[in-house]
């Protein structure tokens, strides 16, 4: 497989991985699906944030992460999977909050942004399930821990975050 990142850093912050990792950390979301694909990673302040949570979402306040998946019409050929656009200042937050590091924490919203870029969702509980197995499984083979063990896990359906 073949990734073609675009990264957007919108804001500079302490923390912030490296092209390297959010490559390692979008290939590892895209392992075995096989042929080339374009993803597009912006790294946004918490107002970029919030205007699109609002525009998008009709939800107040900034979120962690955004994903806007690119279906080309037909007959456009294309590999664009959409775009992720995360919030940093919430990431750093969020990481304080739920006792993680920063790094395993941004690594944890490339992987789910990237699983909701191929159609995976957590709106119904068993959808969710298999989701969070499926990020479990990645962000293992990726040395990392159970994102959602801490408290107060990162996705909350409740409340309609991501």
């Amino acid at each position: 497989m073949n990734l073609e990142l675009e990264l957007q850093l919108e804001v500079e912050a302490p923390g912030l991985p490296t092209r390297a990792q959010f490559r390692t950390w979008a290939e590892a979301a895209l392992a075995g699906r096989g042929g080339d694909a374009e993803l597009v990673i912006r790294v946004v302040d918490g107002a970029e944030s919030a205007s699109l949570n609002q525009r998008f979402r009709a939800k107040n306040g900034p979120t962690n992460v955004l994903s806007f998946p690119f279906r080309a019409p037909p007959p456009v050929q294309s590999h664009l999977l959409g775009d992720l656009v995360i919030c940093a200042p919430v990431v750093a937050r969020e990481a304080t909050e739920q006792g993680k590091t920063e790094a395993a924490h941004w690594a944890h919203l490339v992987v789910h942004g990237v699983l909701h870029l191929l159609g995976h969702d957590h709106l119904e509980p068993a959808e969710a399930e298999r989701m969070e197995a499926r990020e479990r499984e990645i962000l293992a083979g990726l040395g990392l821990p159970d994102p959602y063990s801490a408290v107060g896990a990162v996705c909350n359906r409740d409340q309609g975050v991501w």
